[in-house]
């Protein structure tokens, strides 16, 4: 028996290019064999839980436009009906994943011990419903942004109460996520960071989040949690200043505490154009480090300026993401997860369905056009061409000279090298032939 929320919604079905059925992929199909696996196998697409089902429509300067039937979130019955919305949702699409924070699935009661009786009700219920939907769940997180008591932050904050409350509330959302069989666990730390430094002390606050992300993998091992563990960069907001700003600086800080070979990078294209660069900048640095784990697929509003959290719809901005990604060998506990919302105008159903057809196909468009890149082979054989001169005996054994070695080679042969061009246009000439 369903809800009735999806009344007048059949299971969406692959249709093809030609489909003019808006209610059906025109990309997307699951079984397509790209680069020897399958498209659902590549993607690994996961419903985000929060800004589906839990976001009720307010922004800065208005409340609530998005009307559930499971508002207001604020006790257990409606957290199961939240709960079977959403695989009906599941099914609708045939996601093989989704993903949540604790105050997305259960309400918050005041106090740790209720919230974790919650979780553990929430979470029990949901597994009956993995067993028998098949649905699995890519990771789990702690929401430690919110409630007023990570004000201040939350491994960062200078009071140690709050500082024991993050330990135990991410302590509870790990054992939850392993009970359910999560391939990862994300840590975003939006209010890790400050609004002045007049009050931060910037040393302190980065060694006790470092410490408590070593408290994470510890467990993590204790408790034989076979996913990964992957932090997520912003560079501000809700924050002026976050600490985990970009994956350069992310994957600086894990260096620094011992963490880059235990923990990788949860990669946001909103958080990517936040921080001044393209998202598949991010990838590649990630990438580039062994340290790429997972994708938040969505898109900014280039004229707000804000993290607008919107559906993607740009096949070039994808498609060079899904390069980068397969470049790096693919996702392997990772996927892609749809960390966006509708518009709080769009109030019914059927604009929370279509948004994930949209993103879906657009997805599918775009690993297709990256996976055609790499058969072509353009950008890497134009790479290699560009780096070439590195390729002989002379030019790589300068790596393993000294700098008089190089200034006495400069003087002796005379070199005096003329640039060549970079082609840029070029490339970007050849990338357009694919999207």
């Amino acid at each position: 028996m369903t809800s009735g929320f999806f009344n007048g919604i059949e299971r969406i079905q692959y249709e093809g290019v030609d489909s003019q059925n808006p209610m059906a992929f025109r990309h997307y199909n699951p079984d397509e064999v790209i680069l020897g696996k399958r498209m659902e196998d590549h993607l690994r697409f996961a419903v985000a839980w929060w800004h589906s089902f839990a976001w009720e429509g307010g922004d800065p300067f208005g409340g609530p436009t998005l009307e559930r039937p499971w508002h207001p979130q604020d006790d257990m019955g409606r957290a199961r009906m939240k709960a079977d919305i959403a695989f009906e949702m599941f099914e609708l699409l045939g996601q093989p994943y989704f993903c949540w924070h604790d105050a997305d699935i259960r309400p918050e009661q005041g106090n740790f011990a209720e919230n974790l009786n919650a979780l553990e009700e929430i979470t029990n219920y949901i597994g009956e419903k993995m067993q028998v939907s098949g649905t699995k769940l890519l990771w789990g997180t702690a929401n430690m942004f919110s409630h007023r008591r990570w004000m201040s932050g939350a491994s960062t904050n200078p009071d140690p109460d709050v500082f024991a409350y993050a330990a135990a509330t991410v302590k509870s959302c790990i054992d939850a996520t392993h009970k359910l069989g999560g391939e990862n666990y994300v840590l975003w730390g939006g209010r890790e960071g400050y609004e002045t430094l007049l009050n931060t002390d910037l040393k302190t606050e980065l060694d006790h989040m470092g410490r408590f992300l070593n408290m994470v993998v510890e467990y993590k091992h204790k408790i034989g949690f076979k996913g990964t563990i992957l932090v997520e960069p912003k560079p501000q907001e809700p924050s002026k200043h976050q600490y985990d700003y970009d994956a350069a600086t992310c994957i600086g800080f894990l260096r620094k505490y011992g963490l880059e070979n235990e923990v990788k990078l949860n990669l946001e294209q909103g958080h990517a154009i936040l921080a001044g660069h393209s998202f598949e900048h991010e990838i590649a640095v990630a990438a580039a480090e062994g340290m790429l784990g997972s994708i938040d697929m969505n898109r900014n509003d280039y004229q707000s300026g804000w993290d607008t959290d919107q559906f993607p719809n740009n096949t070039p901005e994808v498609a060079l993401a899904y390069y980068y990604i397969l470049k790096a060998g693919g996702f392997t506990t990772g996927g892609t997860n749809f960390d966006a919302k509708i518009r709080r105008q769009s109030i019914d159903a059927v604009d929370l369905v279509s948004a994930h057809i949209g993103g879906m196909d657009i997805c599918a468009r775009g690993l297709k056009a990256a996976a055609a890149m790499i058969e072509d082979g353009g950008l890497d054989a134009a790479l290699s061409d560009r780096y070439s001169g590195w390729n002989t005996p002379k030019a790589a054994s300068m790596l393993e000279s000294s700098l008089e070695q190089v200034y006495d080679r400069v003087i002796d042969e005379d070199i005096n090298p003329a640039p060549k061009s970079g082609r840029q246009e070029i490339l970007e000439n050849y990338v357009n032939r694919f999207v």
